[in-house]
């Protein structure tokens, strides 16, 4: 089974979070901290919501951050956010092979579902797995584990392609393979994702020839 992240490996969308968090920051007249950008980053909704309310001792109820979020969200994943290079093209490969291929992200399904079926991917998919369904954070090694139980598959014959340095980590700990990718939003985190990774590449194109997932030994 390959499961795929979505938001920065399959779509170039981790920029558009920056811009959702500094417009909800300018609205109030806050500035973002460097303890906020690390704790929020690619956390499920209702985990990020609750931090920053009590972060910043917010009168606003977490559902309606939560709320707020995804209205300044829902235009770029409904209208403008793009492919990341190769990610089309490698999911028709695996798709011809006979691959089984799921999702794996922290998004919200509302807005993953959305860009999805503006980018006509849906159909690639045999599955949707939300962490936030589960209560858990992406970097929890449980949330892998319950993937691969709503797939009937076993970790060991798993696969995750994702950006995140934590979440390579956590999936790699329950004996996933993990082929770790490049975004230019964990730049400076670029050697924890190679270090996590039983394989890292910086385009999912490098992906396209030869066996994409066997391991760079």
């Amino acid at each position: 089974m390959i499961f795929f992240d979505l938001d920065g490996t399959l779509i170039d969308s981790n920029g558009v979070w920056r811009e959702v968090d500094h417009a909800f920051m300018a609205k109030r007249g806050l500035e973002l901290t460097e303890e906020y950008i690390q704790t929020v980053t690619h956390s499920i909704f209702p985990v990020a919501a609750r931090f920053t309310k009590e972060h910043y001792h917010l009168p606003d109820s977490t559902e309606d951050i939560m709320a707020e979020w995804q209205s300044l969200a829902y235009d770029a994943y409904t209208r403008t956010i793009p492919l990341k290079e190769g990610a089309r093209e490698l999911l028709e490969m695996l798709a011809r092979q006979g691959e089984r291929i799921a999702l794996l992200t922290a998004t919200l399904p509302q807005l993953g579902t959305a860009v999805l079926e503006r980018h006509g991917l849906l159909r690639y998919f045999e599955g949707l797995f939300f962490a936030q369904d589960t209560g858990l954070e992406k970097k929890d090694p449980q949330v892998y584990i319950l993937a691969a139980q709503q797939f009937h598959v076993d970790p060991a014959d798993c696969i995750l392609v994702e950006d995140a340095p934590h979440n390579c980590a956590a999936a790699r700990s329950v004996g996933y393979t993990v082929v770790g990718l490049y975004d230019a939003f964990y730049d400076r985190h670029w050697p924890a994702v190679q270090a996590h990774s039983h394989r890292a590449v910086k385009s999912l194109a490098e992906l396209l020839s030869g066996p994409p997932f066997a391991p760079v030994q």
